[in-house]
Formats: structure tokens, sequence, C-alpha cells
């Protein structure tokens, strides 16, 4: 088994990718290159900006890193566009638009059941946004604009080169790009502070259907306020964002502290649940639970991790965790001091690694994965997590990777509230659970996909119901997908719908009749258009 440290960081920075699948041409293919190409011509923008899969560089532009996609979408691009400039976009939307194909858009390609970059039958085409990565920082004004195609590591870095006392909160994995994960949440070390990332968007710059680049003026509100936690892909192509930043001390304090079954982890757990979403809002303690071998015993146990940000000195958090959180023992020894980008380091499993590290776009890890995701309103008692103990140490017993991610909630998140954004999951909840599988051969789907959702069906009766909750940005196609690639009604889109977005869904499919009728930008869980 991978050590808890490697399965962390394969967890954290998996990039979920399709591998391996077919693609067939259709009449509609040849015609789209020549549309394209005549487009870019007369825009005197470059054809070598465009794959097919003729080009020895395509299979290179299509993610891999999680060979399981294969069998969920098992359609490939027909042809990949890698666009410089904004009139290549406007081309490949025109192109798509006349021709009746579909277009998905990819920022950093971490989408979880690759919706961005795969269709389960549809002919379609992307446009990689990896060229526009630029980001500009307002030291002043305490702001970036920051490009979709850039990832968190690039944004971070550019931050930290800058101040020492500015951030951004959001996700610990460097490889990222800004364009999902702002659009559909952001959540990240210092979120109980402040906030998620789509919080902190002020502006942005979007492509419509027509072509048009519009920005928040232009847009309007109700358009602004769905793709700050709706998603972006349901109503045009973002380009960029105009975000604030956070202001953080110098100096910053980390600790992972780890505790077996056999050292009272159990307590510890039941403890954390009662505390996590009521600690001071600068420090947030997040817990990872995963199957090991006791080095005491060499029995199977679980091991809890409480791998924690403090925004300020361990002289100042030693106290509060003696006062708040005393079982766990914490001492100074635990305690690591570091400036805000070194603990983007720690958090990623990179703290051996030079800054300019979170320049690499090339996330680490190949394996079959799958996740899911929860929210949790009420602390589970003591005998629900003996049986998720009893699930992990029977994983163990396989040669499947397992883990439970635990993120606390509470802070400012509570001073939001529900439908300011359409990400719902506010006040009310004290942490979400991010469960997750990974498996390295073939012959083992099977058994992987079985555990997750066992154990999914068992937590129905200790989370959030009516409906039960998920985080959008762990997209997850077993509550409910669409095999004719978005053109669904409401009732059969709401199955997801309302999990992801409560009832900001109703809002957003009225957003999506309104801007976007004919359900151009459309995908398996994407937003539906009333009257379809």
């Amino acid at each position: 088994m991978a050590s808890l440290h490697t399965l962390t960081l394969l967890l954290i920075s998996t990039n979920l990718h399709l591998f391996g699948a077919s693609s067939s041409n259709s009449n509609g293919y040849d015609d789209f290159l020549e549309c394209l190409t005549d487009q870019f011509h007369r825009s005197n923008s470059p054809t070598d900006t465009i794959y097919t899969p003729q080009n020895a560089t395509y299979a290179t532009l299509l993610p891999s890193h999680n060979p399981r996609l294969a069998s969920v979408l098992p359609r490939r691009p027909d042809l990949i566009v890698t666009p410089f400039h904004v009139s290549e976009i406007q081309a490949s939307i025109h192109c798509s638009r006349v021709l009746n194909l579909q277009i998905r858009v990819k920022s950093g390609g971490h989408d979880y059941e690759g919706l961005s970059y795969a269709s389960a039958s549809a002919p379609f085409v992307i446009v990689d946004m990896r060229n526009f990565r630029s980001v500009s920082i307002d030291e002043k004004a305490k702001t970036a604009r920051v490009e979709v195609g850039t990832t968190l590591g690039q944004l971070y870095y550019t931050i930290s080169r800058t101040s020492k006392t500015l951030a951004f909160p959001s996700g610990v994995c460097p490889t990222v790009g800004v364009g999902g994960h702002f659009s559909g949440g952001g959540y990240g070390m210092i979120t109980r502070k402040h906030g998620l990332a789509l919080d902190h968007i002020v502006d942005a710059k979007l492509i419509n259907t027509d072509g048009e680049i519009l920005d928040r003026k232009s847009m309007g509100e109700d358009l602004f306020w769905a793709i700050r936690g709706g998603g972006g892909s349901s109503f045009g192509i973002v380009l960029e964002f105009t975000v604030t930043l956070a202001s953080v001390p110098e100096t910053v304090t980390v600790f992972n502290v780890t505790r077996m079954l056999e050292e009272n982890a159990t307590e510890l757990v039941d403890k954390w649940q009662h505390i996590a979403d009521k600690v001071d809002e600068n420090l947030l303690l997040r817990l990872f639970l995963s199957p090991t071998n006791s080095p005491a015993t060499g029995n199977i146990t679980v091991a809890a991790s409480f791998t924690s940000m403090y925004l300020g000195g361990a002289r100042d958090l030693l106290p509060i965790m003696e006062e708040q959180f005393p079982e766990l023992g914490l001492t100074e020894d635990d305690c690591k001091e570091m400036s805000w980008v070194e603990s983007v380091l720690f958090f990623a499993n990179l703290d051996d690694q030079p800054l300019d590290v979170l320049l690499d776009r090339t996330p680490a890890g190949s394996f079959y994965f799958k996740g899911k995701s929860d929210y949790v309103s009420a602390p589970i008692p003591v005998n629900g997590l003996r049986e998720i103990w009893n699930f992990l140490m029977e994983g163990e017993r396989s040669s499947l990777q397992l883990q439970l991610q635990f993120s606390p909630y509470g802070g400012v998140l509570n001073t939001y509230s529900d439908h300011e954004t359409p990400f719902p999951h506010r006040r009310g909840n004290i942490f979400m659970i991010h469960y997750s599988v990974g498996w390295f051969n073939l012959n083992e789907s099977e058994a992987g996909i079985r555990w997750i959702r066992g154990l999914y069906g068992y937590m129905a009766r200790h989370v959030t119901q009516n409906p039960r909750a998920a985080y959008f940005n762990y997209r997850d196609l077993d509550i409910g997908r669409n095999n004719d690639a978005g053109n669904t009604s409401y009732d059969q889109a709401s199955v997801w719908g309302l999990k992801y977005f409560k009832n900001n869904f109703k809002r957003l499919v009225r957003v999506k009749t309104k801007f976007d009728p004919s359900n151009f930008f459309r995908n398996e869980q994407s937003i539906p258009v009333l009257g379809m």
C-alpha cells in the first residue's frame, strides 16, 4: 500500500483524465476543420494551434491520469484548439454553432469525471485554455487579474513574488487550473478565515454564444452571479477573473499530527466533529482518514491525520489548541512556522522542492480513481465512525488505495447566505467529506467502484438530506448523468442539480435559458434550459 504521504498527494493533486478512448470522424469533422482554418486565416491566426487525431501532438494534449474514464466517457475529441488569442476562441464558437458540434473547454484538466475533455457519445471539439495563463497583481489595490488557464501554483508563485503578506484562498493542488476551480467553488487552507475562491471574484470576462466579450457590467448581475459557483462552462467560455487578495501574516504555522485507533483516534475524531467548525477562524483543522498497518502491532488499523494551518505563530496557536482541542496533545515540536507560500508547498507535499516547482503544470501520479462527496450538519455518532473504520480496514485487505478527507466549515463561511452565490453549502455545515478510492490495475476496477459506492450508501444516514448535498468541483456521474450530453429536461437535470446547488439550481436554469436558450454550451451535467 502507498504511504499516507504519497496517497494524500495523489488524492489532492490527481488530474482525472481520459485515457485510450476511440475517435470516429464524421462528415462534420472535415467541415469544421475547413471552417476553422478559414476563420483563422481571416484573423491571421496560426493554424498550428489546431490539432487533429492525425497530429503527433494531439495525444499529448489529452489528459491520461485516470484510465477509468475511458469506460465512463469513451469519446475522444474530433479536434483540439489551443488558442493564443480571443479571436481564435470566437472562431471556434462560430464554427461549432454553424456545424452543430459540441464544444468543451479545458483549463487545467482536474475534472473528476472528465466532462471538460470527454463525451459519452456526441462529436465534439476541445478549446484548451492552457495558453491563457497571464497573471497580473495590483499590490496596492490587493487584486489580481487571472486568466483561466493559469494554475493555482502559478497564481500562488506570482503573488509570493509580489508580496509576503498577500495570499489567495483556494485549493492545495498546484496543477489545478483556475477556470473550473474558481467557477465551481474553491476551498483551501485559509477558507475559514477568508472564504472560498469564488467569494473573491469581483469581475470576469466571458465569451457568449454570439462570440461577444462581456465583463461584469455588460453581462449583468444575473450571469455574473451564475459563473461564481454555478460553473462557467454552462454559460460561455470564461477568459479571466479579477479577484481580491487576502491579507495574511508573514508567519503562519502548520502541523500534521497522526493518531492510530489504538491511540484514541476514534475519540479524537469524535471530538473534532464538535469543535472543527467552531474554533478560531484563523485555524483550519483538516482531517485525513486512511487504513494502514499499525507500527506497534502489525495489524490493520486506521490512521487519523490532523493536517492543519494557523494564520499566526506557534506561540499563539498552542494556547488555542490547549483550550479547544487538548485531547490531540499538540506540542511545540509538532509545529512548523513558515511563510504562506511555503505552506502551499507543505500541503502539496512539495516542501523539499524549490518554490518554482509551483510553475510545473504536470500533475503527479497515474492511477484509476473515483471520488464522491457529502456534507455533514450533525456529528456522526461513535458507532457510525466505527462502521467507517470497518469499511476502511476491509478495503485495506485488498490493494485499493483508500482515503476520506474531512474539511471543516464554519468561520467566515457562516456569514454568507445560501443564495448569495450558486454555491449553497454555507452555514449549518460542520464539514465536507471527500471519499476517494484508487487502484493501479484494471482488474481491480469492480472492487474499487463497489467499495466506494458501498460506503457512500451506508453514509446516507449520517449526512445532509433533502437533498443529499454534493460539491460541484467533485463532479460525480453516479448522482445523475445524461447520456445525450446535455440535451436533458429540467426534471432529469435536477437529480444532480439540486444536490450541487440546492434551491439555487432553479435560478441557474433561468439564467441559462436567458443567456444560452439553444443550450449550446452543454455537457453530461450542465445546467439545462427550460422547455427541453
